[in-house]
């Protein structure tokens, strides 16, 4: 439950070891960088701009060349393989494999030439088989396409956009042009779209058959061929065949490169990392002989940081203590409330003048999800999965470790209060004996009956909305004494009593005065305050609602003005009110949860205790239980947070502050640390 404490760190080295040094940090990633801008002429920047871009080019090269082997070669994932993260690598590791750059560089762009062949080779296909079905129905043809005439006759070759024997061609022409004679007509092929023709006719008579053919809908060919259409055909096929001979052999020589499939992710790694470390020589002032770098770094890693740049470079590093809005926020938790850290900032990092509440937060977050979770098994299915994700995959990314870390704890709170509420599988337990079994189930407290209570029957509903209640005031008090905790750290301890105590006053009077009244005995089943309370109430309620009403509006110096301010401030008791009522979510969820999986338990043994029953109750458990938590986690993810957001955070939580961004290892394939 902290916030690191962070220094500016200056470093100063001779010119020819920048690169190396931003190297360094770049795999030690404990060093957020930021642009140095020196007011001496002495100093000047350099555009790196060029040389940046230019590895950008070729980190998509290698990424391109990778793409072509997936292609064509199946690579073997697991189901789980999202989970295994980028795979190590040591320093020495990473520089033995980057010796074989100039190799990489001839693989990728003889890869990616392959891939061009296959793809003009495609283009060609698709070229060929468009003319293959455009001469199709001339394959009868047995004269070029391109015939026109002999010594004494012309030729027409063309098509009619309707389906005509030769009859009826004869008949059309004989309609619209009855005087034109000398010609023969041969149909080549027919169907609903169109009849191909081949018509024969004296030169002299080439005029008035055309123009009588034009009449009846004569089309042209778009093109022609030297030899016959069945020729062509043939000879078409035969180039196909010899592009997809082609292709077949460029695939081949792909699949052979697989095992290279690993290099070339390597050096796309390679090239990110080049890209990035030459983007930020841009930040840095170098004179004719030195450069300046400066930045901001975790204390805690700043000695060790200090000792490396001194003892490969003899760089001097100068450390100070950061001051000012601008310093980023690192958070320092514990194993148990770190995972939490995710959720807080998802919604904003602390700023570095208040406390660090995630772990705080990261117990009610668990106790919350437990709750509207609420089933024993459904909360051992989830911890299971996570711990077992957690076991497995070493080398998991950091940001998904954290949220498996979080949902483990989250499903070890799920089974808690699954116990507590008895709930296993909803009631799977008592069905199954009662169906299959033909007896009552045994006592088994947590499974087949509750440790604390059972909240779908009798007075459970009303108690656990009671309870609901209580954990929602202790949440929101929780809230207010961090406020007042960040007030008494900024030396405003007079401020936590009128903006804090003061409501913890109200509210606390109000819940003493309700339950010594005779309205909310029957709802916490007979339980009621001794009336002694009731006054102990009203007067801690009347002591807040004064301080409330006098003090909250004291930035106001006209005392009309102040106390105005004080009574619209006094009225928002009543968003208290609608937040300690949004706790009812507790109950709302929770029920769903258990509600859900009985109506699944009921429907799986309708069947009875028969082969069929048996089956059909395996399947509708299964699917149905996956069903209801997939739905069930998800509504208590959502609603959790919503708790934490709205309720919690509004009383105390000012944010705002910059998340910590260092100088990292950013790639997607290999994780390289500094090994120091």
């Amino acid at each position: 439950m902290a916030i690191l404490k962070m220094q500016r760190i200056s470093i100063y080295a001779l010119s020819r070891y920048s690169k190396d040094v931003l190297e360094t940090l770049q795999r030690m990633g404990v060093m957020e960088i930021e642009n140095v801008a020196l007011e001496d002429s002495v100093f000047y920047k350099t555009d790196n701009s060029a040389l940046s871009a230019s590895y950008v080019r070729s980190a998509s090269l290698m990424t391109q060349a990778a793409e072509v082997i997936t292609e064509y070669v199946k690579e073997k994932k697991g189901l789980l393989s999202s989970l295994s993260g980028r795979t190590p690598l040591s320093v020495q590791e990473y520089e033995e494999i980057a010796t074989k750059n100039p190799e990489a560089l001839s693989l990728a762009y003889e890869l990616i030439g392959y891939k061009k062949k296959i793809t003009e080779s495609k283009a060609k296909i698709l070229a060929y088989n468009a003319r293959i079905d455009a001469l199709a129905p001339w394959e009868k043809l047995d004269v070029p396409m391109d015939t026109s005439y002999t010594h004494s006759t012309k030729a027409i070759i063309g098509s009619i956009p309707e389906e005509l024997s030769e009859e009826e061609i004869r008949l059309k022409l004989a309609e619209v042009a009855p005087e034109t004679e000398l010609f023969d007509v041969e149909v080549i092929s027919s169907d609903s779209n169109q009849t191909c023709v081949f018509v024969i006719c004296y030169k002299g008579a080439y005029d008035d058959v055309m123009s009588a053919l034009r009449k009846i809908g004569l089309i042209l060919p778009s093109s022609s061929t030297p030899s016959n259409p069945s020729d062509e055909i043939k000879n078409l096929k035969s180039k196909i065949k010899k592009r997809e001979e082609r292709i077949a052999e460029c695939e081949k020589v792909i699949a052979k490169h697989s095992s290279d499939l690993s290099l070339l992710r390597f050096f796309e790694d390679y090239y990110v990392m080049k890209s990035e470390r030459y983007a930020q020589l841009d930040n840095i002032s170098y004179s004719p002989h030195t450069f300046v770098m400066t930045g901001f770094i975790p204390q805690k890693d700043s000695e060790k940081l200090k000792d490396v740049l001194f003892t490969r470079f003899g760089a001097e590093v100068e450390l100070e203590d950061a001051e000012g809005e601008d310093v980023p926020v690192l958070l320092k938790n514990n194993a148990f409330t770190a995972p939490a850290e995710g959720v807080l900032l998802s919604y904003s990092a602390p700023s570095r003048f208040e406390l660090d509440p995630t772990a705080v937060m990261a117990v009610f977050y668990y106790i919350f999800f437990g709750m509207m979770f609420s089933d024993a098994g459904y909360g051992l299915v989830m911890a299971l999965a996570c711990g077992l994700a957690l076991l497995k995959f070493k080398n998991m990314e950091a940001g998904l470790k954290r949220s498996l870390k979080m949902f483990f704890y989250c499903g070890i709170s799920t089974t808690f209060w699954g116990l507590m509420f008895g709930s296993f599988f909803g009631d799977a337990v008592s069905v199954i004996f009662n169906t299959f079994v033909g007896t009552p189930p045994p006592v088994i407290p947590g499974i087949t009956t509750p440790i604390w209570f059972n909240p779908t029957v009798g007075t459970g509903p009303t108690t656990l909305l009671m309870f609901s209640f209580l954990f929602g005031i202790i949440h929101l008090f929780a809230g207010l004494t961090l406020q007042a905790v960040n007030y008494i750290r900024q030396g405003n301890f007079i401020y936590a009593i009128y903006d804090d105590l003061s409501w913890i006053l109200v509210v606390t009077g109000a819940v003493f005065a309700l339950l010594s009244t005779d309205m909310l005995s029957g709802m916490m089943g007979g339980f009621k305050l001794d009336p002694v309370f009731l006054t102990i109430g009203g007067i801690m309620a009347g002591i807040g609602a004064l301080l409330i009403l006098i003090f909250s509006g004291r930035e106001s110096k006209n005392p009309i003005k102040r106390l105005l301010k004080g009574a619209y401030n006094l009225y928002g008791a009543t968003s208290y009110l609608s937040d300690i009522l949004s706790y009812s979510r507790l109950l709302a969820l929770g029920l769903a949860t258990g509600v859900v999986a009985g109506v699944f338990n009921q429907l799986g043994s309708m069947m009875g205790n028969s082969v069929v029953g048996i089956i059909l109750f395996v399947v509708v458990f299964i699917i149905g239980h996956l069903l209801n938590i997939g739905i069930n986690a998800l509504g208590a993810y959502v609603h959790t947070n919503r708790l934490q957001f709205v309720e919690f955070f509004g009383k105390f939580y000012t944010g705002g502050g910059r998340d910590f961004k260092p100088y990292a290892v950013n790639t997607k394939h290999y994780n390289i640390k500094e090994d120091i």
